[in-house]
């Protein structure tokens, strides 16, 4: 029995000897592995992992060209209210990272901020205003401003809602800004219901289910309680979420009301239906029940930028992303009416140029908006919602008469077309808009001529000043190939031009953005 300790003792110094051996040898091999591989490593190595660890995804698109007049005399677009995009581009400047060049949408960009646009003052539920000046950053070149405003209606005066949350709860939105902002954001928007409205709760992971049936608003407390009990975890069944919330949205329908289904995710579907073409056809079908669209975006990495815009698009709906709980309170809170409530649907803009007065143009972002001539009139065709007091803006670029430019599209041997000298001297463009009212389904149109009426840059309004160098900065960031000067410090100093109607400091924060990128 004494000789055990003995025993014992030598074990336990030859296991620890072999352990050092065999670490040696580990260690001596991963050096000779290292040192063969090493020179077959790319220098940015470590860029390249973490570019491959990043799966957004966003839709690819070429910007607008320069058009003739001549061989193109219409544009045709649909509105859109979204600004997604300006929310997503601020979080990846925020985060020192460089924006994807097809992250950017213009028109977004742009219509992220409020303009001073009159109120309408007769039976259509928006006005029209334009403005006419040059170009900042081609030189010779013009820019037409198009705005409409949509008619503020007073929270009494809004018909009651149902509203349907959808909301994603997949492993995927565990992070604190996905899921856990997602509640604090929920909250923001719960504030604001009243006891008419009432609220559902359907979640999806692996499976789709209900948690909240319908409940009035007036019980704030029980609908908060139920987005608190959330927990995320599991695959994503996106489209077994979407059929189930229509269902009820359906099921709850109140005829002449807001009703409309919330869906918040960060747009990564991994089960089922799940292609982008799927989730299209599927959104396209429900949107005939009369139930709108609002899409939520939230967090990073895996953010699924693409598939959220398509459900937004054909969905009668609108796409925000929320990158913070400030984002939330503006969205969902200051702007609850606008975001929420619908007062016109399937918004269509159709433009003449006269090629007396104009050489060629372009439509200014509206990219994946743009319709075919012939869809302006056919009210089967989908296009944009306009909501409470929202405003849209669009620009067009424009290459006057008798201007050379290098962006200017050859003319062809069979499309030259002769004015009348006498006719439409004074006008640079016809615009027409359509509608319907969010409960119809015949559209109504709006005409208004503009005149061939310039004003100096400095001599417009401050919007003017401001959007026009919103949309240069987002053409930079896309790195157009049609425009000449990139120049940021002049993009801060035409900002800056337009500071006034900045209550809330985001045009502040826009020009702190332009000089974070440079």
């Amino acid at each position: 029995m004494k000789k055990y300790p003995f025993y014992l003792t030598a074990f336990l110094l030859l296991f620890l000897t072999h352990c050092k051996n065999a670490e040696n040898i580990e260690s001596e091999t991963s050096i000779i592995t290292d040192a063969a591989q090493e020179p077959a490593l790319p220098e940015d190595f470590q860029d390249v992992t973490t570019a491959n660890e990043n799966t957004e995804s966003y839709a690819e698109w070429t910007e607008n060209p320069f058009e003739s007049p001549t061989k193109a005399p219409l544009s045709t677009f649909s509105i859109d209210v979204d600004n997604a995009s300006y929310t997503n581009i601020r979080r990846f400047i925020n985060n020192g990272q460089k924006v994807p060049k097809d992250a950017v949408r213009v028109e977004e960009m742009v219509n992220f901020f409020k303009y001073n646009y009159p109120q309408p003052t007769d039976e259509h539920p928006f006005s029209i205003a334009t403005e006419y000046s040059e170009s900042p950053w081609n030189s010779n070149h013009k820019l037409l401003k198009i705005g409409l405003q949509g008619k503020t209606i007073s929270t009494s005066n809004l018909p009651a809602s149902n509203l349907v949350f959808l909301i994603d709860v997949s492993g995927s939105m565990s992070d604190e800004n996905k899921l856990p902002l997602l509640k604090r954001s929920m909250e923001v928007l719960v504030k604001e219901l009243r006891a008419k409205d009432k609220v559902s709760i359907v979640v999806y992971a692996g499976s789709a289910g209900v948690v909240l049936e319908p409940t009035s608003g007036s019980e704030k407390q029980a609908i908060i309680n139920a987005f608190d009990e959330l927990e995320a975890g599991g695959s994503t069944a996106g489209g077994e979420g979407i059929e189930l919330a229509y269902k009820i949205a359906e099921e709850n329908f109140i005829k002449e009301g807001n009703n409309r289904v919330i869906l918040a995710t960060d747009g990564d579907f991994n089960v089922g239906m799940s292609s982008d073409n799927e989730m299209e056809d599927l959104i396209e079908e429900k949107r005939k029940s009369g139930v709108f669209l609002t899409v939520l975006g939230f967090g990073m990495g895996n953010y699924k930028d693409s598939k959220m815009e398509i459900l937004a698009d054909k969905g009668n709906g609108n796409y925000a992303y929320i990158d913070n709980i400030q984002e939330a309170n503006r969205f969902l809170g200051k702007e609850f009416k606008g975001s929420m409530f619908a007062i016109a649907k399937d918004v269509k803009v159709q433009i003449e140029f006269n090629p007396k007065h104009v050489q060629a143009y372009r439509l200014i972002g509206y990219e994946n908006r743009k319709l075919n001539a012939e869809d302006f009139k056919n009210d089967a065709i989908d296009a944009g919602e306009l909501g409470s007091g929202h405003s849209v803006t669009a620009l067009y670029e424009i290459i006057p008469t008798g201007v050379e430019s290098s962006f200017v599209p050859s003319d062809l041997k069979y499309t030259k077309v002769q004015l009348d000298e006498s006719n439409y001297d004074e006008e640079l463009a016809t615009i027409k808009f359509r509608y319907k009212k969010p409960n119809g389904e015949k559209s109504i149109e709006m005409i208004k001529t503009i005149e061939d009426q310039s004003v100096a840059l400095n001599s417009c309004s401050s919007d003017f000043r401001f959007s026009s160098a919103v949309a240069w900065f987002g053409l930079t960031l896309r790195e157009s190939k049609l425009i000449s000067n990139t120049s940021s410090e002049a993009i801060k100093k035409l900002a800056r031009s337009g500071l006034s109607n900045d209550e809330d400091g985001y045009r502040s924060e826009f020009i702190r953005l332009v000089e974070s990128v440079n």
